[in-house]
This record gives structure tokens, sequence and C-alpha cells, in this order.
């Protein structure tokens, strides 16, 4: 290599910044929360829980952790400057 390469090779900024590492932190807390929604006690063979089919179960929990997952992936794929809390 030469010395022109070399210092353009060294100027060239990280692909992911600080703002896309808050930006994934919360898409993964988003997650979290959603597979924390899905948590709850099941159903034995002696006793019936109607619970496991709460809307919160089956609806809440699911879409907030498929919203964590895109989430996470926009955080990934975003140019940090577009991000509302990226430093100016």
């Amino acid at each position: 290599m030469t010395e022109t390469q070399e210092s353009t090779q060294a100027v060239r900024p990280m692909p992911l910044q600080k703002a896309n590492f808050v930006a994934m932190a919360i898409a993964g807390l988003l997650i979290v929360v959603g597979f924390l929604l899905m948590l709850g006690g099941s159903s034995t063979a002696d006793e019936f829980n109607p619970d496991i089919f709460s809307t919160r179960r089956i609806v809440v929990g699911p879409a907030i952790a498929f919203i964590g997952f895109v989430a996470m992936a926009i955080a990934i794929i975003i140019d940090p400057k577009k991000l509302p809390f990226a430093k100016k």
C-alpha cells in the first residue's frame, strides 16, 4: 500500500456510530418487553388457565416484539445523521 491509500483508509468513519448503538439498545428493550408481555402461567393436565388466550399474550406482546425486531434492522441500516438523538 502506498502512503495515500493508508491515509484514506484511516480517515474512513466507522459504519455504525453511537446513535446506531443507542437505537439498537432501544430496539433490544422493545424486544425484551414484548417477550415479557408474553410470559405467564400455562395450562396443566389438571387445570385449564384461560389467561393463555389473553390479548396481552397473543396480540400485544408479539406485536411489540415484532416492532422491536423491525426497529433493530432499521437501527443497523439507517444513516446515524438521520436519527433524532445523533450529534449534529
